[in-house]
């Protein structure tokens, strides 16, 4: 239902903005200048593509991860840490209303997890080795029940259509602009010409890295929501531990792959223009949070 009705908006978006520019008789002043750009078509298109590569990247996302991080899932637990890590997410993911997640281990030596999946039914939670090493077991309780949040929350597939939604009109805008750089300005009247195609580039780079803030600024949204989570599958105080306890380990750089790293449980610590573009609040931020909400 989460899906269908995101979509729905999602389509309702492109309807009303389609309508908007003949409104504002975009078009018409396209058509004076002998731009023969259909909009709505051309929002369709960008929509296709945008979702399009969107939705392949959520379908494939357990792969790449387990791939990327060379992650290796418990079959059967070998020890007693496995084990224990088996049967802690079972009781979260049942807390949570989801179904089993796969578990899994990577090896890494900073302190760090990530949840992904394509549904909440089929998802996959894994711990670094540095994690289960450097941290205590409340700790690393409230670890997985950080991303049993992030799962039930429906997280991995919120912001892929955030993701879609941003593709769609940075395409959408880098074409028109592309267009009218070709025909209104240097007046090209042979198809696409060379000035089409190096503008649309450009804008595409330019907008994308706008885009991205947006996306980044939902990313961090949603890891409040996570840390409250993880407070309640484990306890406040646990949650508050195992930030802490992370806080005094980012020094350490990270081994995530840069795909994974919105979905880790810490990106590590920036500052200034890049901070627009970190996918997790500060640290601090997330435990003052933890305080002030109990």
């Amino acid at each position: 239902m989460r899906i269908l009705l995101f979509l729905a908006t999602n389509l309702a978006i492109i309807m009303v903005a389609s309508v908007t520019f003949r409104l504002l008789g975009f078009e018409s002043i396209l058509a004076a200048n002998g731009v023969d750009l259909d909009l709505t078509a051309l929002l369709v298109y960008c929509a296709l593509f945008g979702f399009g590569g969107s939705f392949i990247s959520l379908l494939l996302s357990k792969k790449i991860a387990k791939m990327g991080t060379r992650a290796q899932v418990i079959e059967q637990p070998r020890n007693s840490t496995e084990r224990w890590l088996m049967d802690t997410v079972a009781r979260q993911a049942q807390a949570a209303g989801i179904g089993m997640p796969e578990v899994a281990i990577f090896p890494a030596a900073e302190p760090n997890a990530f949840a992904t999946g394509a549904s909440r039914n089929k998802a996959l939670v894994a711990v670094s080795t540095g994690l289960l090493e450097n941290m205590t077991p409340d700790e690393v309780e409230a670890v997985l029940g950080h991303e049993i949040g992030h799962v039930a929350n429906g997280d991995m597939i919120t912001l892929t259509l955030i993701q879609g939604v941003v593709n769609t009109f940075v395409m959408f805008f880098a074409r028109v602009i592309g267009w009218f750089v070709d025909r209104v300005l240097l007046k090209n009247e042979r198809g696409l010409g060379i000035g089409y195609m190096i503008t649309t580039i450009v804008a595409e780079l330019v907008l994308g890295i706008l885009a991205s803030a947006i996306v980044m600024w939902f990313s961090r949204r949603r890891e409040f929501r996570a840390d409250a989570a993880g407070a309640q599958l484990a306890g406040r105080q646990k949650m508050i531990a195992a930030l802490e306890r992370l806080k005094r380990a980012q020094e350490l750089p990270s081994t995530l792959p840069t795909t994974m790293t919105a979905f880790g449980i810490s990106s590590g610590a920036v500052s200034g223009l890049r901070a627009l573009f970190r996918s997790h609040p500060t640290l601090d931020d997330r435990i003052a949070a933890l305080r002030q909400s109990a």
